[in-house]
């Protein structure tokens, strides 16, 4: 047999599309060429597969040796490829039995020496591979990671003789199976840890409870970072499905920058951040800091520090939970669902409103400052409080406040109540499903229109505040919408 095919993945985003590698031996002088759209690192691929090939004991055919990447209008990156296109010339040479190639898809880098190496993407492969019907092969510490999908035969190898054996039916390859995970002993930050702050301790609470974003503003010192950090202590555990989720995304990462711990994402990028960092892009589209907060927290310390073209950015994910990357060869789309947590000085030297230093900016200075982050940004964060300095008393109070464990309790139950009645946090709700959800008086939906007119707030605003209410009337345990929530939604959305 002189062609032979074999199924690997390409990825793009989150995405991984089919790839058919054809290999055809032919008569005439010795070549080794690929096609079908293939970058450098698949180019190079050539020299590793001749000497895969050849240290693993099989012979490499002295003939002109094309292999076709097919589609060829998909570009083809890294390499992974190495091993779908060794197993093609095998196949085509007759080296190995072709009968089985179908049932499977491969995906593996090649050493000189035939070792395979971990390659970037396997959760997301794996998973696509599973839906098609067909078993997946893969360098074995990947496959240990693809194997917690539920329903997907995932087989990891060490060589290119052992997935050439399994083929030849000679030493069958046996099912990856999840790695046992020691239990992560990893304390979180308590809230126990935070004296005074009642408002702010509150308005993380709720936010925890309905998914929602927040804007701490105060003087430096206050316990911003502190409180944001307390953050993921309250936050119920992922589900199987956001796991997985989260690590397919990870797994996008180079290998070195890959995380596979059990904690729900806590990102916290320093202002210096470039809008590609955030949002993630390139030549090569890879996720950015807010995909790797997907299902967790973006914490963003002083906010107006940002470039504003990196704030601008977060307007479309904060509204879809997905980001759109475009480039000229390339289009990726990577979900986007993070809890944006941002703290702020009121202004410049960040001591206005202090109990005991003045504040030396002029009010130009202090519009200035607070005018880098745009009103339709603030429009889309539905908690925005104040975090005060604190008296000397409340800092040497030695009472502990209330405990993360405590809030969490409050917390789940809240959200037990969320997903009874929507299947979703109150956050996620669209403008439909929350007309449905809310469940609002009367009395408190003419308090809401007064309040909107007073204020002049936006569409966006109304449904905002009354996501917030809805959650309020969760952790109280109401059924309806009280004029009361409704008042303290509105509270909690102070203008800068």
């Amino acid at each position: 047999m002189s062609l032979a095919l074999v199924y690997s993945r390409a990825l793009s985003g989150m995405d991984a599309p089919l790839v058919e590698v054809e290999a055809h031996l032919a008569n005439g002088l010795p070549a080794f060429n690929i096609v079908g759209l293939p970058d450098t690192e698949v180019k190079e691929s050539r020299d590793r597969v001749r000497a895969a090939i050849i240290q693993s004991g099989f012979d490499f055919p002295a003939k002109k040796i094309t292999v076709n990447l097919a589609p060829a209008d998909l570009p083809k990156e890294s390499g992974r490829f190495d091993l779908p296109i060794a197993l093609g010339i095998l196949a085509a040479s007759g080296q190995i039995d072709s009968s089985k190639l179908a049932q499977y898809e491969f995906a593996g880098e090649l050493a000189l020496s035939g070792l395979l190496r971990p390659i970037r993407g396997s959760l997301a492969m794996a998973w696509q591979g599973g839906r098609a019907g067909r078993s997946f092969v893969l360098p074995s510490e990947n496959a240990v990671q693809a194997a917690v999908m539920q329903g997907i035969n995932v087989y990891g190898a060490n060589t290119l003789a052992e997935v050439a054996a399994h083929l030849n039916g000679i030493a069958p390859l046996t099912l990856a199976q999840a790695a046992e995970r020691p239990s992560e002993n990893q304390v979180l930050p308590d809230l126990s840890d935070v004296k005074g702050q009642h408002t702010a301790r509150l308005a993380l609470e709720i936010a925890a409870a309905g998914g929602h974003s927040l804007l701490m503003v105060g003087p430096p010192g206050t316990g911003k970072s502190m409180l944001a950090q307390r953050l993921p202590g309250i936050l119920p555990p992922l589900t199987e499905a956001e796991q997985i989720e989260a690590w397919a995304l990870r797994s996008l990462l180079p290998q070195h920058q890959q995380d596979w711990s059990r904690q729900r994402p806590f990102r916290s990028p320093h202002h210096s951040a470039s809008a590609v960092a955030m949002v993630g892009g390139g030549s090569d589209p890879r996720p950015g800091e807010i995909s790797l907060a997907h299902r967790g927290v973006l914490f963003l310390d002083e906010l107006p520090e940002f470039d504003r073209k990196v704030l601008e950015v977060l307007r479309e994910p904060l509204e879809n939970g997905e980001i759109h990357i475009s480039r000229a060869a390339k289009q990726a789309v990577y979900p986007a669902r993070f809890q944006l947590v941002a703290a702020m000085n009121p202004c410049p030297c960040g001591y206005l409103g202090h109990n005991t230093k003045p504040c030396r900016c002029t009010p130009e200075s202090i519009a200035r400052y607070r005018s880098k982050i745009s009103g339709p940004l603030l429009d889309r964060i539905d908690l925005t409080i104040e975090v005060p300095s604190l008296s000397a008393a409340e800092l040497t109070q030695q009472q502990a406040g209330e405990s993360s464990a405590s809030v969490l309790a409050r917390v789940l139950a809240a959200r037990d109540r969320q997903y009874a009645r929507q299947g979703k946090v109150n956050a996620d709700l669209s403008v439909t499903e929350l007309d449905n959800a809310a469940a609002i008086e009367a009395e408190a939906r003419n308090a809401l229109a007064e309040m909107l007119e007073k204020l002049s707030l936006s569409a966006r605003s109304f449904h905002r505040i009354l996501r917030v209410a809805r959650t309020l009337a969760d952790l109280a345990g109401d059924e309806t919408v009280s004029r009361r929530h409704i008042l303290k939604a509105i509270g909690f959305r102070r203008a800068l």
